[in-house]
Formats: C-alpha cells, sequence, structure tokens
C-alpha cells in the first residue's frame, strides 16, 4: 500500500464535511449579490439572496461539525431576515422575536465555555447600550420602545459573552450590536448613512460569520 493511500482522509474532505467548503462559498456568493443588489438599489435580488444567506451558513456550520445550538441560531436568524423583508410592525416584532431566541442559542452556547468574560468589556457594553437608549428612547414608536430595550438587552449580553470564545466570536457580537444600532436609527428616523440597508446587511453578514467562525474554530481547539 503507497504511503498516500495509508493516509486518513481530512475532516473537511471525508464524508458531509467536503460539503463545506462548496457551501461556505455559495454563502458569500450570495452576500456579495445581496451587497451588490443593495447598493443598485434593485430590491428584487435583495428579497431573492437575503432568504438564501442563513441557511448557507447553517449548512456549513452543520457539516463542519458544529454544535447544534449554532445551526439553531444561524436558523433563527434566518426567521428574523424573512420576517423584516415584511415593512410593518407585527412582521418587526416577529423578527425581532426570531433573532432574540437565536441570542439566547448563542448565550447557551458560550455558557459552556466556563472562562469568564471580561468585566471591563461587559461594563462598556453597558454603558454604550444606556446612553444610546436614553438618546433614542424619545424617538422610538411608544409601542416598540419596550421590546427594543428588552431586545438590546439580550444582544448586547450575547456580544460580551462572545468574547470567552476568542476575537472571532468577539468582533462578530461587537458587528451584531452595530447592525441592530443601525436599524435602531432608522425606526427612529436619526439621520443615517448614504444606503443604510447596505450597511446593516454588512454588518450583519460579517457578524453572524465572524460568530460562526469562532465557535467552530474554538470547538477544534477542543474547548466546550
Amino acid at each position: 500500500m503507497s504511503a498516500t493511500a495509508s493516509r486518513p482522509a481530512r475532516p473537511e474532505t471525508a464524508g458531509p464535511g467536503r460539503f463545506a467548503r462548496p457551501l461556505l462559498g455559495a454563502f458569500l456568493l450570495a452576500a456579495a449579490v445581496d451587497l451588490a443588489g443593495l447598493l443598485a438599489g434593485l430590491d428584487t435580488v435583495h428579497l431573492v439572496a437575503k432568504p438564501l444567506l442563513m441557511p448557507l451558513l447553517a449548512g456549513y456550520a452543520a457539516v463542519r461539525g458544529g454544535p447544534r445550538l449554532l445551526v439553531a441560531a444561524l436558523l433563527f436568524g434566518w426567521g428574523g431576515d424573512v420576517f423584516l423583508l415584511a415593512d410593518n410592525d407585527l412582521a418587526f416584532l416577529l423578527g425581532m422575536g426570531s433573532f432574540a431566541v437565536g441570542h439566547v442559542c448563542y448565550l447557551t452556547l458560550f455558557g459552556r465555555d466556563r472562562a469568564p468574560a471580561a468585566l471591563a468589556t461587559g461594563m462598556a457594553y453597558v454603558l454604550v447600550l444606556a446612553v444610546f437608549l436614553v438618546l433614542i428612547w424619545s424617538d422610538l414608536p411608544a409601542e416598540l420602545r419596550v421590546p427594543v430595550a428588552g431586545y438590546s438587552l439580550l444582544l448586547t449580553a450575547m456580544a460580551w459573552r462572545a468574547g470567552v470564545l476568542g476575537r472571532y466570536a468577539a468582533a462578530g457580537g461587537a458587528l451584531f450590536l452595530l447592525s441592530d444600532a443601525l436599524i435602531a436609527t432608522g425606526i427612529a428616523e436619526w439621520p443615517r448613512l448614504p444606503a443604510p440597508d447596505f450597511w446593516v446587511m454588512l454588518t450583519y453578514i460579517a457578524a453572524q460569520l465572524l460568530l460562526a467562525l469562532g465557535v467552530l474554530r474554538a470547538g477544534r481547539a477542543g474547548r466546550p
């Protein structure tokens, strides 16, 4: 038997893992198409590309052997993406609720790592959240103030706790917070950047990808 034939197959190229690179490539392609569509003002492109993002990333995480809670968090993110395609308050609340369940999945997953989260980072997050809510409170529709505040607390906790899994997950949590802050400023009708939906989606896509990669890297390193 040759030396080449006797080598064990790499996890990425054996079994379901052989689909990892095609799924990641499809996710990145869908992300590029979605972002280009937003820059070009092509709403139909966004309506088609956006719902493909999280299922592709969840599939990638699954074939890489990612934990079920990661896959669940990404799929609840997909639910939020789909609901937010509709432009009404009920759809917004349903989408926010779906994302909230995804954040609970992330928090539960991060809680399995017994490493303490940085206290200074947590205090900084709390300060930023408090200032942001105080500034935006009066500009939010009255019926959305409490749901937005509760969701923001949950998201901030997730972003802070993500730091226990390293730089990728920490950056993902911070970008998720930034993405949702951009959405909130739009609801409050604050001045926004040009092509605001592009920046919301760019930070959101990067956030979910970095969170997934952070969890997968921690798993490969043998952490809980």
